[in-house]
């Protein structure tokens, strides 16, 4: 019964005259109390200070023959240590064992007052994972969405390559800068009256009605004209990419050089050889194919957020309270930064803390039961992850680092806990590939707009 604790008259003996006594089973939340004599405690310190005695070399003292006395005047605090850990961690991996248990997280130890005469006595407080009854998913329905490039997608997309790589051509007409003109300037950037790093530059083109590097720069100067000076105030935005500057006020002292107006270059072969392609032919392929890999990722994540919808729906079993709490914290984390940036997104922006939080722990909470869910069915059905898929996954984290590959390789080869944490998401994926080819897909062509609106997740 939950809360009941156990008659401590229940106490079980295993391994070396070890005591267990289960004093809490609530929910998933386990308590042990656990004793290991005095007596097995001092026949460990001893054996081990034997073993340094046989082995130590002190000077004045012939290998193997240093004196008892002697060897535990100057080891016996570290060997008192050494087995204390022994012990505990010997206990603990036979308490799971014998008992069956299966960790959510790692378990808290917590000792009581030990001298060399008394017993060893700890308490074991772990949370468990829970019993999970796999539910019936072969008759789940789900929509495949594709979609395929649009003629129309690609030319837009073709006029903006054109954008990037347009000319400027000087307007000789003595005028004042107008919207769609580019102004040619040198600027002094100044925060409290002292230029910044980076900001002071020449010959730097705006577009007059463009976006500008800073929110306020490009509007300022239009109807400057070539020769013009003038100074501007602005102020960077909280999300700056360069902390120091980020939020502050500056003042810009500003010198127009020349008017200029952009020339988009033809969309031909020429355009297409100058960024390295045989012809414009060669260049509308490749942007066809990029588009088809986009859509492709973007059919994987809708078909696979419906998936999880639905095994959300028929999931029925108390999740973990630590894992819980590890998910919500890594998520609440990087909520915390988007707010500290500006860039919490406007819904949540408008909800209190307390709606905001209680949201979060939702998701949080669903993500863990799914985790963990996919998990059961993946050892259940035997799917597991390859040294090859692995070494893969690793291949992939370095090609995102241009330049840095052989660092990376680097850091995975000294650090194998981090190439075991590329396993879960390997795992998951597998695990989702097998419950789509079990499910009944119905596929429907959709336009790109449609395929790329993502619903949120059901919570």
């Amino acid at each position: 019964m939950p809360g009941t604790i156990v008659d401590s008259s229940f106490v079980e003996r295993i391994a070396w005259k070890m005591q267990v006594t289960q004093t809490q089973s609530e929910g998933l939340k386990r308590e042990f109390k656990v004793t290991v004599p005095a007596s097995d405690l001092q026949e460990r310190r001893a054996a081990r200070l034997q073993e340094l005695a046989r082995t130590v070399n002190i000077p004045g003292f012939r290998p193997g023959k240093v004196p008892a006395s002697v060897v535990k005047q100057r080891f016996g605090q570290s060997v008192e240590g050494e087995v204390l850990d022994k012990t505990i961690n010997e206990c603990v991996s036979e308490l799971m064992k014998t008992h069956d248990l299966r960790p959510a997280s790692q378990p808290k130890v917590d000792v009581g007052q030990l001298d060399d005469a008394s017993d060893l006595e700890f308490t074991l407080n772990l949370e468990v994972l829970p019993a999970i009854t796999i539910p019936e998913t072969s008759d789940i329905t789900l929509t495949r969405m594709t979609a395929k490039p649009a003629q129309d997608g690609i030319d837009k997309a073709l006029e903006e390559l054109a954008k990037r790589n347009r000319s400027f051509e000087n307007i000789e007409e003595a005028r004042p800068a107008k919207e769609g003109d580019v102004l040619n300037v040198n600027f002094v950037g100044k925060i409290d009256g002292t230029p910044f790093d980076g900001g002071t530059a020449n010959d730097v083109n705006v577009e007059i009605g463009g976006a500008g590097f800073i929110p306020g720069f490009a509007e300022q100067i239009e109807g400057m004209s070539a020769g013009e000076e003038k100074t501007i105030n602005v102020t960077f935005p909280a999300d700056y990419q360069a902390k120091e500057l980020a939020g502050k006020e500056a003042q810009f002292e500003i010198k127009a050089n020349s008017l200029k107006k952009p020339v988009d270059p033809a969309i031909d072969d020429e355009l297409a050889k100058k960024m390295g392609f045989e012809s414009l032919e060669k260049l509308r392929e490749l942007i066809s194919s990029q588009a088809e890999n986009e859509y492709s990722q973007l059919t994987r994540l809708r078909i696979k957020r419906e998936l999880l919808d639905k095994l959300a729906e028929r999931t029925d079993f108390e999740a973990p309270e630590s894992m819980i709490e590890a998910e919500f914290g890594q998520i609440w984390q990087r909520i915390e930064q988007d707010r500290q940036n500006g860039s919490l997104d406007e819904e949540d922006a408008s909800k209190s803390e307390d709606d905001l939080r209680s949201d979060y722990r939702k998701i949080a909470e669903r993500r863990v039961k799914l985790g963990l869910l996919l998990a059961e069915i993946g050892r259940e059905k035997e799917i597991s992850v390859s040294r090859e898929e692995l070494m893969g996954a690793v291949q992939q984290e370095a090609m995102r680092y241009p330049g840095q590959e052989q660092a990376v390789f680097e850091f995975f080869g000294k650090n194998p806990q981090a190439v075991e944490g590329l396993r879960g998401p390997i795992l998951e994926n597998k695990v989702v590939d097998y419950l789509i080819e079990l499910a009944q897909v119905t596929d429907k062509e959709v336009t790109p707009e449609e395929l790329a609106d993502m619903p949120g997740a059901s919570l």
